[in-house]
C-alpha cells in the first residue's frame, strides 16, 4: 500500500517519459509542459471598457534531458528532420508516486524533435554528460 494520501503535494522526481517508437532511456528532467491562449482585445465604439476574449492557445516545446546512452535512437528521429523527413510522434510525461504506479499523466501529440543540445566536456570534470532533446508539440493535454 503506497505511503500516499490523496491531499499529499506530487514529488517533482518521479516521473517518467513515454514517447512512441522510443525504447532506450530514462529522462532526468522535463520542461515546458504548458499553455498559454492569446488574448483578442476590442473596443465597440464609444464603449469605454476594453474588451478581452480567448485567441488561439499555443503549447511550449517540451525539453527533455538525461545522461547521455550509447544510443541513436534519439539522434536519429532528429536527423531525419535535418534531412527533412519530419517523423511526428505522440508521448506522455507520466507523474509517478513513491512505489512507481501513475497518479496522472500529460499526453502530448505531433511532436518532432525540433532542437538537440550536446554535452559539455570537461578534462577535469566529474559530470555525467548530458543531452537534450527539444520537442516542439501541437497539443497537450491532462490524461
Amino acid at each position: 500500500m503506497p505511503n500516499r494520501r490523496q491531499h499529499d503535494h506530487i514529488g517533482n522526481f518521479n516521473f517518467k517519459v513515454e514517447i512512441e517508437g522510443v525504447t532506450t532511456g530514462a529522462f532526468r528532467n522535463v520542461e515546458g509542459l504548458d499553455s498559454e491562449t492569446e488574448i483578442v482585445e476590442y473596443q465597440d465604439g464609444d464603449d469605454i471598457i476594453l474588451r478581452k476574449r480567448p485567441g488561439r492557445t499555443k503549447y511550449s516545446n517540451i525539453v527533455l534531458k538525461r545522461g547521455y546512452i550509447n544510443t541513436t535512437e534519439l539522434w536519429d528521429w532528429r536527423k531525419a528532420v535535418i534531412d527533412g523527413k519530419i517523423e511526428r510522434k505522440a508521448g506522455s510525461v507520466i507523474l509517478c508516486a513513491d512505489d512507481g504506479t501513475e497518479i496522472t499523466r500529460y499526453n502530448f501529440f505531433e511532436a518532432w524533435p525540433s532542437k538537440w543540445k550536446g554535452f559539455t566536456l570537461d578534462g577535469k570534470g566529474t559530470d555525467v554528460n548530458v543531452e537534450e532533446l527539444e520537442l516542439a508539440v501541437e497539443k497537450i493535454e491532462k490524461g
